[in-house]
C-alpha cells in the first residue's frame, strides 16, 4: 500500500477499507509516514467525513497503538463514564459511589484538565493524600472490593491517538465529527469497559456549540459503539453555564460532598441521578424508572455518601479535610463580584467562568503549570435568577491576589442582563 494512494483516494470522497486505515496508523506511529501527508488525509477527512464502519475501523486501530486494558480480574459488569467536557462538572465522583451503591462496577481512569475545562484527576488531587496512580493490581482489588476506583490514565493507551490529535490542533482539524469521536472512542475501548454512558456536552462552555452537531458527535460514538461490540449510551446535556454553583478544584469537590449528602445544586443532583441510572441499567439491565428510584434513595439514605468515602480512603485520602467543607474551600484571598444593574440573568458564558477560574489559578494555559487547588469562582446566581443592583454574583477566590481583579473583569463579562431568561432542558435528548 502507499499513503498516497490512500490521501487519493479519500480526496474523492471514497470509503477506506479496514487494512488501508490500519496501515495508515501503524505506519504513522512507526514514522514511516510523515507528518504532511497524515495532514492531508485529515484534511480529506474533514471535507468528506467518513462511514460509520469507517470512523469504526479507525477507532480500533487507534485503540489497538498501544495497550489494551485488561479488566478480566474484575467480578461482574465493569461500566465506564465520560464527558466531553464543561466548566463546573463533578458528575463522576457522585454517579460512581451510587452506581457502586448498586452492583456496577467502576473501573475509571481519567485525565486532567486544561483551557477552561477541569480535569477529574486535579479535583481528587485536591484532597490530601489521595492517590491517583495505582499499581494494575490494587487498581483491581479495590473495585471488587468496594465496587469503585477512579484513577489517572496509565500505560500507554492509544497512543496514535494522541499523535494525530497533536497534528490536528495545528492543521485546523479539530472539528471533524469523524476524528472527535474516533479520538474519544479509542481511549474508552482500550480502558477495557463493556459498557460506556456518554455525557455529550452543548452549549457556550463545550466543544459543540448547538445541538445538532452535538447529536452527531453523540449518534457517531453510539455507533462506533455498537459497531465495536460494546453497549453505549449517549446523553445531550447542556453546558451553557457552569453545572453547578461551584468551579474550581477544591470548591468542586466540597459540592460533591453536599449533593451526596442530599444538599447539593438541583442541576447538579439531577444530572447525576440520570447518569447513574443509565449505568445501571447498562450494568445490571435493570429499568430505568427503578433505576433512577433506587439511585435516589442511595443519597437519601447516605449510603452513597458512605460509599464515596470508601472509595477515597481505599486510595489514602486523608477525610479529616472535609469534616469541615468551609475551611476545605477557602482561600487566602477572596473578592466578590456585585452586580452592576438590576434585571434577570439571561446568559451566564460557561466558558468565560472557566477561563476566569483558570486566570485565578484552577486550571492550566499549558500541560506543565501548577494547580492551585483553593483557586475557584462560586456562583450566587444563575441564569433566571432576579438580581438588585450590589447583589453578589460571585465570589472568585486564589492564593495569588494580584489575580483577582482581571479574573473579575473578565467574569463580570460573562453575564448579560435582561427582562426574563427563557429556560434550557438540562438534558436534551438520550441516544442508544
Amino acid at each position: 500500500m502507499r499513503i498516497y494512494d490512500i490521501i487519493e483516494k479519500k480526496k474523492h470522497g471514497k470509503v477506506l477499507s479496514k487494512e488501508e486505515i490500519e496501515f495508515t496508523i501503524r505506519a504513522y506511529l512507526q514514522g514511516e509516514i510523515p507528518d504532511y501527508q497524515v495532514s492531508a488525509l485529515l484534511m480529506a477527512i474533514w471535507f468528506n467525513g467518513m462511514q460509520p464502519q469507517e470512523t469504526t475501523d479507525l477507532t480500533l486501530s487507534m485503540a489497538h497503538s498501544g495497550d489494551m486494558v485488561d479488566l478480566s480480574a474484575i467480578e461482574g459488569m465493569v461500566v465506564d463514564k465520560h464527558s466531553t467536557g464543561g466548566v463546573g462538572d463533578k458528575t463522576t465522583f457522585i454517579v460512581t459511589p451510587i452506581a457502586a451503591c448498586l452492583g456496577v462496577k467502576i473501573a475509571k481512569m481519567s485525565g486532567r484538565g486544561l483551557g477552561h475545562t477541569g480535569g477529574t484527576v486535579d479535583k481528587m488531587e485536591a484532597i490530601p493524600g489521595l492517590r491517583t496512580q495505582l499499581e494494575p493490581a490494587e487498581f483491581f482489588e479495590i473495585v471488587n472490593r468496594v465496587g469503585a476506583c477512579v484513577i489517572g490514565q496509565t500505560g500507554n493507551l492509544a497512543p496514535a491517538d494522541k499523535k494525530i490529535y497533536a497534528l490536528r490542533d495545528v492543521t485546523a482539524t479539530v472539528d471533524s465529527i469523524p476524528l472527535i469521536a474516533s479520538s474519544i472512542m479509542s481511549k474508552k475501548l482500550a480502558s477495557g469497559a463493556g459498557a460506556i454512558v456518554l455525557d455529550v456536552k452543548v452549549g457556550s462552555g463545550a466543544f459543540m456549540k448547538d445541538i445538532e452537531r452535538a447529536e452527531e458527535l453523540a449518534r457517531t460514538m453510539v455507533e462506533i459503539g455498537k459497531l465495536a461490540g460494546r453497549k453505549v449510551v449517549a446523553l445531550i446535556t447542556d453546558m451553557d453555564q457552569p453545572l453547578g454553583q461551584s468551579v474550581g478544584n477544591r470548591n468542586e469537590m466540597a459540592e460533591v460532598i453536599q449533593t451526596l449528602r442530599g444538599q447539593g445544586p438541583k442541576d447538579l443532583t439531577d444530572l447525576s441521578i440520570e447518569l447513574a441510572s443509565q449505568m445501571i441499567v447498562l450494568g445490571r439491565e435493570m429499568d430505568l424508572k427503578q433505576a433512577r428510584k433506587e439511585a435516589l434513595a442511595t443519597i437519601e439514605s447516605g449510603e452513597a455518601y458512605a460509599k464515596f468515602i470508601e472509595m477515597i480512603q481505599a486510595q489514602g485520602a486523608d477525610i479529616s479535610y472535609l469534616e469541615d467543607l468551609d475551611a476545605f474551600a477557602s482561600a487566602d484571598h477572596q473578592s466578590e463580584l456585585l452586580a452592576g444593574e438590576k434585571g434577570i440573568i439571561t446568559q451566564i458564558d460557561a466558558q468565560e467562568v472557566g477561563l476566569s477560574a483558570a486566570m485565578l489559578g484552577a486550571g492550566r494555559k499549558e500541560v506543565t503549570d501548577t494547580i492551585d487547588y483553593t483557586a475557584g469562582i462560586k456562583l450566587h446566581k444563575k441564569v433566571g435568577d432576579q438580581v438588585l443592583e450590589g447583589e453578589v454574583l460571585a465570589v472568585l477566590q486564589s492564593a495569588d491576589a494580584d489575580t483577582l481583579q482581571a479574573a473579575k473583569e473578565r467574569l463580570r463579562a460573562a453575564y448579560q442582563f435582561g427582562d426574563g431568561a427563557q429556560p434550557r432542558p438540562l438534558i436534551f435528548k438520550t441516544i442508544n
